[in-house]
């Protein structure tokens, strides 16, 4: 993702500007201070543009899956896949089943974006997951909600990454009806200012002679320009992590479906 790129080009930019201010560096071209204050300079400002790069809004053509019904625009999204010599049935068992200790760098990269103590009381959530508990069934009881399902094509789930500031300081009772009533439509439908809704899929296409082509798909949806420039920023810094996390995902499934 060039934005993406650019954001982080821009602070290693920054950082060596910072380390040649302390102590420049000859072999690195930067022979003094006020050299040194321009790199710095020219990093921030790098990193300043890739946040602020508008974000278009990509639409479907044609819905050719459920999540082209559910998320039929978004402005931020990845896409990864991976070939599976299983059959269907084995490869959605394998979605299912995978755990958080199967997906290698998981704990880690989950654990850099949102840091705890070894034996914090953190609730469950897919930022926080248990070792050896299904991924899919914490981030499930997490805050995304199962959005769509077809037996051995696909899977869909989703959450909301924005939401109001007046909503977040509505009273407990009015949050807990709220979310009660929040279902697969109303999250397909929803387009008041102020929210992000973010939604991911497992697609399975059977390719025959034993061999499944297994997708992932996730899109951020955001709903005005306000939400839009501040998921930006986020999505632009945890991009990387965030498309490792999905490949050694798809590897996990894998390497449990051939193991079957």
């Amino acid at each position: 993702m060039l934005a993406s790129g650019l954001l982080y080009a821009g602070l290693v930019l920054a950082f060596v500007g910072i380390v040649t201010i302390v102590r420049p560096l000859r072999w690195l071209r930067i022979p003094s201070r006020r050299r040194a204050t321009v790199v710095l300079a020219a990093g921030l400002l790098l990193a300043v543009v890739a946040v602020a790069l508008p974000a278009p809004t990509i639409r479907v053509v044609q819905t050719r899956s459920q999540l082209d019904a559910i998320v039929p625009a978004w402005q931020f999204g990845e896409r990864h896949e991976i070939r599976v010599h299983a059959d269907p049935a084995r490869v959605e068992r394998a979605i299912r089943a995978v755990t958080a200790r199967e997906i290698r760098l998981f704990r880690l990269l989950t654990w850099i974006r949102n840091p705890r103590l070894p034996r914090s009381t953190q609730r469950e959530n897919i930022l926080a997951a248990p070792a050896d508990r299904p991924i899919l069934d914490v981030a499930l009881k997490g805050g995304f909600m199962a959005l769509a399902e077809e037996p051995q094509r696909e899977l869909v789930f989703g959450t909301l990454v924005l939401v109001p500031a007046e909503i977040r300081r509505l009273p407990p009772d009015e949050l807990r009806r709220r979310r009660a009533a929040f279902n697969p439509a109303a999250f397909a439908a929803l387009d008041k200012p102020g929210y992000a809704k973010a939604a991911m899929n497992f697609r399975l296409e059977d390719e025959g002679g034993g061999w499944t082509r297994l997708v992932t798909e996730t899109r951020v949806f955001a709903t005005d320009d306000h939400a839009r420039r501040r998921f930006a920023a986020y999505w632009r810094t945890i991009y990387p992590g965030s498309a490792l996390i999905r490949r050694m995902w798809l590897r996990a499934i894998r390497e449990r479906a051939e193991r079957e």
